[in-house]
């Protein structure tokens, strides 16, 4: 899935990432008054050379030492003053810049956890990765180098125009004419690099999620021989990111060379005009040369700002991207007065419930069934039958598009989510686990659990003798993705996770189809001793499953067409039956 360009303006995003994260604006008064005295203190060193140019160095036929020794004292002070006020003002900055910033890093992960299953699913992974690492980083570093610059440079834009107006208004008006004629080139520049940008930020977070798909799938790749493809994939995402990049890049160049032509310009026409007007009419050698100075203290900051432009638009392109992000609803809200479960074992109720997927037919059409309080649920159907989804819908990672699903009457909708996720536990078909140890992801069921804690809790699961012929026990490390594990014995700790935990309602996507014998006794076992005694609802892909639940749900096509016990299924026929019949032959014949 390709990103798309964010359609919010840069103003836009401006004003939503300060209502977002007012801190990067608190007190912003504070850092304009230190900025602009110590812009103000600098303009003054023209005045102060025009001074003691025309009153101690050219009044007279002898240069009045004493005068130009004290105006120089006076520069000396003025140029300390001035750079004390400028650096508290730039640390100020940068400090809120860094401190808003990084809150607005937490809230943007923070927004893209509480989107939906089907969201993360749809998206590209390095896309919602360049979210919080490249956009953010890119609007970091301008806002600590680029935005302080932009209100130094600015601010001594306006303050040297002032005093050019103040010295001689048809010298500054012809300043003021060259600048306004510059901004409009830039205005159209402008344009053009924002979009640029946008395709810069495009390109890199297709690169990242290339990159990321190509190194998550190695060892598919490497079992299928695809490495020269995988590599003409990523080399391709990466020649079309440095062709985004350079094309930006080199634009910018460009930009930033006029900034030369103009500043050269405006030097030759300001010297020019100031000798037409003569010293007869007010522009003595002093006044030329303070405003030959105060043209350089306006050149300096234009070039600056030119160039700052540069890097201000691949910031705004993050930042848009970004506002974007947090402006995507949560598909999955919150209810406005949440509720919480209450006490012991939770009965599940499901009433014409039915659900579709944003671009595909309905895969669950009214599925009505009660789950009574303690029992033993096992689902079963064919692959597409729409058993995954009833559990997802179950635990609340997807809504119901019509219908409505109750844990112990409550609608699901209303249930407060920390209570869900304390009283509900899911445990997927595939077992994920974090980098880091054993420990360390069993402690994701139940965050203050000490090692002892951790270590019964694999006692109580009867997983101790596997636990304990690790090479460091719960404290080994099981690799990134759990790479260092087998996918049974990920499925273990994920178990081991969801008994810790001590969930009223368990919800299970059994994954016992591809483990050796021992393993698979091991996983049984555990999950008997995890769903005794409270509400378990089990996707069974091995009717064994079947057989030892209180009760069966037999899905075929989206629809619920068999309830009831195994030996009740067997004796109606039908769905259940025939699938039985299939499992015993293939079992046999295995």
């Amino acid at each position: 899935m390709t990103t798309e360009t964010p359609t919010i303006s840069t103003y836009a995003a401006i004003r939503r990432a300060l209502v977002e994260v007012p801190t990067i604006a608190r007190r912003l008064w504070v850092v304009l008054l230190l900025n602009l005295g110590g812009t103000a203190v600098q303009v003054l060193i023209p005045v102060i050379v025009q001074q003691t140019l025309d009153r101690h160095i050219l009044s007279g036929n002898d240069v009045n030492v004493r005068g130009v020794v004290l105006s120089a004292i006076v520069g000396l002070v003025i140029v300390v003053v001035g750079g004390i006020m400028t650096r508290t003002g730039l640390v100020r900055l940068v400090r809120q810049a860094s401190t808003g910033l990084s809150q607005m890093r937490v809230k943007v992960f923070s927004h893209l956890l509480g989107r939906s299953v089907l969201h993360v699913q749809t998206e590209r992974r390095g896309a919602l990765v360049s979210r919080v690492t490249s956009d953010l980083t890119t609007l970091q570093e301008f806002m600590e180098w680029g935005g302080v610059m932009f209100l130094v440079e600015g601010t001594q834009v306006v303050v040297s125009l002032a005093v050019m107006a103040a010295y001689e208004w048809r010298l500054a008006l012809i300043v003021l004419v060259g600048i306004v004629g510059y901004a409009t080139v830039l205005l159209w520049f402008q344009s053009v690099l924002r979009r640029r940008y946008d395709r810069v930020r495009e390109s890199v977070a297709d690169s990242l999620a290339v990159m990321g798909e190509a190194i998550n799938a190695l060892p598919e790749v490497r079992a299928h021989g695809a490495e020269t493809v995988t590599m003409t994939r990523v080399a391709d995402s990466l020649e079309k990111r440095f062709r985004a990049q350079f094309r930006a890049a080199h634009f910018g160049n460009v930009l930033f060379s006029t900034a030369e032509l103009f500043a050269a310009g405006l030097t030759a026409v300001v010297i020019a005009v100031g000798i037409l007007i003569g010293p007869d009419q007010g522009v003595t050698a002093g006044v030329l040369l303070a405003f030959l100075f105060l043209v350089n203290l306006l050149i300096a900051p234009v070039q600056s700002l030119v160039e700052i432009l540069d890097f201000a638009q691949s910031a705004a392109s993050g930042l848009r991207r970004i506002i974007d992000t947090l402006d995507a609803p949560i598909e999955i809200p919150e209810a406005a007065e949440p509720k919480d479960l209450p006490g012991g074992a939770l009965a599940v109720g499901f009433e014409n419930v039915g659900f579709s997927y944003p671009t595909g037919p309905e895969v669950l059409s009214d599925i009505t069934v009660t789950v009574t309080p303690g029992k033993r649920v096992a689902i079963v159907g064919e692959t597409g039958s729409g058993k995954t989804t009833f559990a997802k819908l179950l635990v609340r990672l997807l809504d119901p598009t019509r219908g409505v699903i109750r844990i112990d009457g409550i609608d699901l909708k209303e249930v407060a989510r920390a209570s869900l996720r304390a009283r509900v536990a899911f445990v997927p078909q595939e077992g994920f686990l974090f980098t880091g140890t054993v420990a360390d992801n069993v402690r994701y069921g139940l965050p203050s659990a000490s090692d002892a804690q951790v270590a019964t809790a694999f006692v109580e699961l009867e997983l101790d003798d596997w636990v304990n012929e690790l090479p460091d026990g719960v404290h080994t490390l099981v690799g990134e993705r759990g790479s260092s594990v087998s996918a049974g014995e990920r499925q273990l700790v994920a178990l081991v996770r969801a008994w810790i935990a001590n969930p009223d309602l368990l919800v299970l996507d059994e994954a016992t189809s591809a483990v050796d014998p021992a393993l698979d006794v091991r996983l049984r076992r555990a999950i008997s001793r995890l769903t005794s005694g409270r509400t378990s609802i089990t996707i069974a892909h091995r009717l064994a499953t079947a057989e030892a639940a209180d009760e069966v749900l037999v899905f075929d096509q989206g629809r619920l067409v068999q309830r009831g016990a195994h030996a009740e299924l067997l004796a109606s026929g039908g769905v259940y039956a025939a699938m039985y019949a299939d499992w015993t032959l293939g079992t046999a014949v295995g």
